[in-house]
């Protein structure tokens, strides 16, 4: 058993980790700015991952930090990415690892293609977030070897207006997006989660990105 700290965990992303890990037996204490509403058996703290002293704290003896939190600005202009050092610091103390979920955008559509977010249909407006995510992963690649982490980035259609079901079969990418034989590519909320618990269980893909999709 593994004690998780989830950051983001009444979300849709992080919610559906929350259950998938309290299914397998793990041990979860769920952060988000209100944490009412969380499962039985959850540890709910209300906080934010913007808060040094509060990250330190929820932290204490953890061994995966997962953030499940939108890339976008919060109310007061602060990203995911400017949170960034605080919760490697974290990790850092308690040897914990660093799970984080994060988009789309930054996947390619072929081996020598370009990025999902460059092409002409990526729509304008969900830029800014998904810009954030690249910034992201971008200075995961960049962190010492003493930090341990893995960056998932969802299939193109993920969401809570589109959650599916939990059927446990997909496919699993590198950088490229792993789209359908009809060139779709989506996943539901509780198969991402089943592939994040399969890899915080059994790692694979140590200090690097994966993919899912159908």
């Amino acid at each position: 058993m593994s004690k998780l700290v989830v950051f983001g965990a009444t979300g849709y992303a992080g919610s559906r980790i929350t259950d998938e890990a309290l299914r397998r037996g793990h041990s979860v204490t769920g952060v988000a700015r209100k944490a009412d509403g969380l499962p039985s058996g959850v540890e709910a703290r209300s906080g934010s991952m913007h808060d040094a002293e509060f990250v330190a704290s929820v932290a204490k003896g953890a061994d995966v930090l997962v953030v499940a939190t939108p890339g976008r600005a919060d109310d007061q202009g602060r990203r995911l990415v400017d949170a960034l050092p605080t919760l490697v610091e974290a990790a850092r103390a308690n040897g914990a690892r660093l799970a984080i979920v994060g988009g789309a955008g930054s996947l390619r559509v072929s081996e020598d293609g370009p990025r999902v977010i460059d092409t002409p249909e990526f729509p304008e407006e969900y830029k800014p977030e998904a810009g954030s995510h690249v910034l992201v992963l971008e200075a995961l690649r960049e962190l010492p070897d003493d930090v341990d982490w893995f960056y998932v980035s969802p299939a193109a259609e993920f969401g809570s207006w589109i959650p599916g079901e939990r059927t446990g079969k997909f496919r699993l990418g590198g950088d490229v997006l792993v789209s359908d034989a009809d060139g779709r590519s989506h996943i539901s909320g509780a198969d991402l989660a089943i592939a994040f618990l399969d890899e915080i269980e059994e790692p694979k893909h140590s200090r690097a990105r994966f993919t899912l999709a159908y």
